[in-house]
């Protein structure tokens, strides 16, 4: 990874935390739009990024295993480190929402 990159990857996890901390960095605006786009879109935009994460990796390892001079090991390893956190990130989401699921429906009314 290069040093631009690490220094977005950075800036959107600061940008992302001053959000969450209900705070407005310079020059950022939060959107406190209701129902735009809610949990189910939040989702579904998620797995689709895991989803291209996953593809974008094994599309360069076959260029690199192609023998592509453009594309190098350390891109490669870092594309598919990158690819398999996401997805077990994806994977800790659904064990949480599906544990979720069984405590609402075990709950007494």
């Amino acid at each position: 990874m290069s040093s631009p990159a690490i220094q977005s990857a950075l800036a959107q996890m600061q940008s992302l935390a001053t959000q969450a901390s209900g705070q407005v960095g310079k020059g950022q605006q939060v959107s406190t739009q209701i129902g735009a786009g809610g949990f189910a879109g939040e989702l579904q935009a998620s797995i689709q990024r895991i989803n291209r994460l996953q593809q974008a990796s094994n599309a360069k390892a076959m260029a690199f295993q192609a023998g592509d001079p453009n594309v190098e090991l350390n891109d490669v390893m870092a594309d598919m480190q990158k690819a398999s956190v996401a997805f077990q990130m994806g994977l800790q989401v659904r064990n949480r929402l599906v544990t979720a699921y069984k405590d609402v429906m075990n709950m007494q009314v």
